[in-house]
Parts: structure tokens; C-alpha cells; sequence
């Protein structure tokens, strides 16, 4: 059984060509870049079997073009910040060899964060449906954190897909302040409401269980500094939710989410986002 792995891309000329290599095993490679304003589309066009360059329609929506174009029903999709391991990639083709069970497969994925691979916090293992087949699943349309929708419950593979989310703390506290706003608005869509009491005792609660239950007091210094960044997204994803909503209360125009939305910008490869939750979004 044939595979093709799809990548959607912007701005991605510093990721891309590591994440290409790691699955030039497969049968087919598709690149759909949203008009990149760097070496995205050159670096990749040598590595791929196809490179589309086509505007941003939202997250889900992109992959599942991606997906409509590929010459094989099973697809794995992949973030330019993301790398298959060589035991990752040995599993996928044994189990295509002998033809999947189910419609869709979710891979624990490790993150790299400030130079060691945190197994432990909200961000291990961190399930992705990332292997499907693209007849009996599909990505849904969510402004953040999509996720592939499958028929049936997926079936898990066992070794790792690994994660480079995060080049700094920088980078991470900017990642942070551009999902929390899309989470915010997403819930704010939904009818979702928050509270002072929640402001209060949800981020400590995520703290406690990043740090505490979660093992990341295994790491050192690193794990305390994800779990207070994991509890820090917790907050502020709350707390642009309570504007969002005294806003409309207080009777002032809610800026329209799809100012954002439309946006992809480097966010593209994100953890993102299970299927595609990001290590971010728990709480």
C-alpha cells in the first residue's frame, strides 16, 4: 500500500528541507505553501514530488487540500517543525506492507525544548492522528488546533515523532500570545464563557498538574519552566476569553477572528495540534 505525506507550509526555509529528508522514504511527497516570502518553495521543490503554492484558507482546510491532490488514499501529514525517526518510518511501511486495520493511526510525539526531549508534563506523549486514510478521515475546520476526524477510533503506533516547536523562550511566549487569541475566539464562537474564580484556579491547577502529576519536575529546571509556561497558557487563553465576552457585554465591536485566522504566518507548523492538540492546550 502506497503512501503520500503532505506538508503545508509558510516561511518555513529553516525547517523544511530536515523535515523532507526524513520522510524521502515514501512514495509520494506534497508541499502546499502559503505564499512564502522566503526559500520555502525553492528549498523544497528538489526534495518533493509536488509543490503547490495556492493562498491560506485556515489550518484544516489546507490539509485537506493537500490531501485531495495526492496520489494514494493513505496520507500522513506532517509540520515542517516535525521529523520522522528512522524506527517511526520502519513501523509505518511494516504496517502498510500488511495493510492497516484501522482508518487511522495516532503517534506519540516528543517535543525538544531549550536542548533536551521532555517526556514528561502535559507535552509527552502527546498523541497526533497523523497517519489516515483520507477516504474514512479528514481534518475539521477548527481556527486552532485542528484535529483529523476519523469514522472509526484510530489505532497507535508505538515510536515517536519528533518536535522542534520552539527555537526559544522568545519564540515560545510569542507561539503562546498568537494561539491563546485563536483559542479564545474559538471558544467565543462556541458560546463559551469564563469566570474569575476559573482565571483563578485553572492555570494553578494546570501547574500542579504539569509539574506534580505529570512528572515534569523530572526535568530539571527545563520541566519548570514548561509547566509554568503550560499554566501561563492556560491563564491568558482564559483571560483573552473574559475580554472577548465583556466586550460584547459592555456593547463594543469584537474584532473579527478572521483577521487572524487568515494569518498562518510561521504558526503553520505548530504544535500545534488528539490528533492535533498542542502540548499547549491542555488544562
Amino acid at each position: 500500500m502506497k503512501l503520500t505525506v503532505t506538508v503545508i507550509t509558510r516561511d518555513e526555509a529553516a525547517n523544511i528541507a530536515a523535515a523532507l529528508q526524513s520522510v524521502s522514504w515514501a512514495d509520494e511527497i506534497v508541499v502546499v505553501d502559503s505564499q512564502s516570502t522566503d526559500d520555502t518553495v525553492a528549498i523544497a521543490r528538489p526534495l518533493a514530488t509536488r509543490v503547490e503554492v495556492r493562498e491560506w484558507p485556515g489550518y484544516g482546510a489546507q490539509k485537506n487540500y493537500a490531501a485531495s491532490i495526492a496520489s494514494n488514499d493513505w496520507i500522513f501529514s506532517l509540520d515542517a517543525d516535525e521529523r520522522v525517526t528512522p524506527e517511526l518510518a520502519r513501523e509505518i511501511k511494516e504496517l502498510l506492507h500488511k495493510g492497516p486495520a484501522e482508518c487511522g493511526y495516532r503517534i506519540p510525539r516528543v517535543t525538544s525544548y531549550l536542548g533536551r526531549w521532555i517526556r514528561s508534563t502535559d507535552w509527552y506523549p502527546d498523541y497526533q492522528l497523523r497517519l489516515y486514510d483520507r477516504r474514512t478521515a479528514r481534518w475539521n475546520t477548527r481556527r486552532v488546533h485542528e484535529s483529523v476526524e476519523a469514522d472509526r477510533p484510530p489505532g497507535l503506533l508505538r515510536h515517536e515523532l519528533q518536535h522542534y516547536a520552539y527555537r526559544d523562550i522568545s519564540h515560545h511566549l510569542a507561539t503562546i500570545d498568537r494561539y491563546t487569541t485563536l483559542a479564545a475566539e474559538q471558544w467565543a464562537s462556541e458560546g463559551r464563557r469564563t469566570s474569575a474564580l476559573e482565571l483563578f484556579f485553572h492555570p494553578r491547577f494546570a501547574f500542579i498538574r504539569n509539574y506534580l502529576l505529570r512528572g515534569g519536575f523530572r526535568d530539571g529546571a527545563v520541566g519548570l519552566l514548561v509547566s509554568r509556561l503550560n499554566a501561563y497558557y492556560v491563564f491568558l487563553k482564559l483571560a483573552k476569553l473574559w475580554e472577548l465576552q465583556h466586550r460584547v457585554n459592555a456593547g463594543q465591536a469584537v474584532a473579527n477572528p478572521q483577521l487572524t485566522i487568515d494569518t498562518p504566518q510561521s504558526a503553520i507548523s505548530k504544535s500545534a495540534i488528539t490528533n492535533r492538540r498542542s502540548p499547549l492546550d491542555r488544562r
